[in-house]
């Protein structure tokens, strides 16, 4: 199995030009949100009703053990962010249909115009063309990519930078 050096490398040898980095930290958003906000329903009502389970609670839970597989701390962070996607994400399912549906598809389609015109700037295509998982790696770069910002996990950004191809 891939460690968090070997993903992480992998898709930062995809994201080398600043203006396509900038452009994820845009996108990748938009397209979590879009992409829990779809997922937020069905939401299936559990004992009482008071507590209710999604799709896209189940989507990121299994998301979340991926995460921590790679890495304990970033793995929590990773939860912590997407427990608050999966709020928002739930705020918009509940929404009028018509409204859910043009908010979850309106960020899905303009998150990925973005990611698009990054990968325009790199002249490189997206990390998930060649491999699915890079649709997960996606968010985890970008937390580790504000780690690295803030002084944080310096081996594993010396280790990413050493390994990338």
């Amino acid at each position: 199995m891939k460690t968090l050096i070997d993903h992480l490398s992998n898709y930062a040898a995809y994201h080398r030009d600043t203006r396509n980095v900038v452009t994820h930290f845009i996108g990748i958003p938009m397209i979590v949100l879009a992409v829990t906000a779809l997922l937020g329903r069905p939401a299936l009502p559990l004992g009482d009703g008071a507590r209710y389970l999604t799709p896209a609670m189940i989507v990121y839970a299994l998301s979340c053990l991926f995460y921590l597989r790679l890495s304990f701390a970033f793995g929590v962070v990773m939860a912590v962010i997407l427990a608050f996607f999966v709020w928002a994400g739930a705020w918009l399912a509940a929404l009028p249909t018509a409204a859910w549906l043009a908010s979850g598809i309106g960020l899905f389609v303009v998150g990925w115009v973005i990611q698009f015109v990054g990968h325009y700037f790199e002249g490189r295509k997206p990390a998930f063309v060649d491999d699915l998982v890079g649709l997960l790696v996606g968010p985890l770069f970008l937390v580790a990519e504000t780690a690295f910002a803030l002084g944080l996990a310096r081996e594993t950004r010396d280790a990413m930078l050493a390994h990338a191809h």
